[in-house]
């Protein structure tokens, strides 16, 4: 994540405008976003469009190397919806590594959904607790990192204690 981004055209929108975009993270995830009644802001943070609820920021939409859009939650997001999808599961031997923006390894990864394939974005999780750590690119699938030895499997784009984290 890049340093020095700023938070630019912070506005209310109404939730007609978007719900295209939610529908898009409700059927990815098979999650129920329930927005009914919450205060909607969209905003600008880095090369990021961002959606607030009620002031925190729960959905991002990035952009990843091929030019295509992807919509996903944030991991304050990932705290309202656990049983979401697209998720991998690690060790405590990698959560300090995590916090500080390290790419994820395979060699910590215990487990992963199924459905995960190269390019997805995915968020990571501790096995213990199942609370979210970062947000990141998956490299390979879901079961080539479980099984893997070595090597990177997901390259982090946020993460617990990150300028979006810190964001309110």
């Amino acid at each position: 994540m890049a340093q020095d981004w700023t938070v630019k055209k912070r506005r209310p929108v109404r939730r007609k405008h978007i719900a295209p975009l939610l529908k898009r993270l409700e059927q990815d995830l098979e999650i129920d976003l329930n927005v009914d009644g919450a205060f909607i802001e969209m905003a600008n943070f880095g090369p990021w469009t961002m959606a607030f609820l009620d002031k925190i920021p729960i959905v991002i939409e990035v952009v990843n190397d091929k030019g295509e859009r992807y919509v996903f939650l944030t991991l304050r997001g990932f705290i309202q919806q656990p049983q979401a999808k697209k998720w991998v599961e690690v060790d405590h031997g990698a959560i300090p590594f995590l916090m500080n923006g390290a790419d994820c390894m395979i060699a910590g990864v215990h487990d992963a959904d199924d459905s995960i394939v190269p390019g997805d974005l995915v968020w990571i999780r501790d096995m213990t607790h199942k609370k979210p750590l970062a947000v990141g690119w998956s490299v390979m699938t879901g079961p080539d990192m479980v099984n893997g030895i070595k090597g990177k499997g997901i390259k982090t784009l946020h993460w617990v204690g990150d300028e979006l984290w810190e964001m309110e």
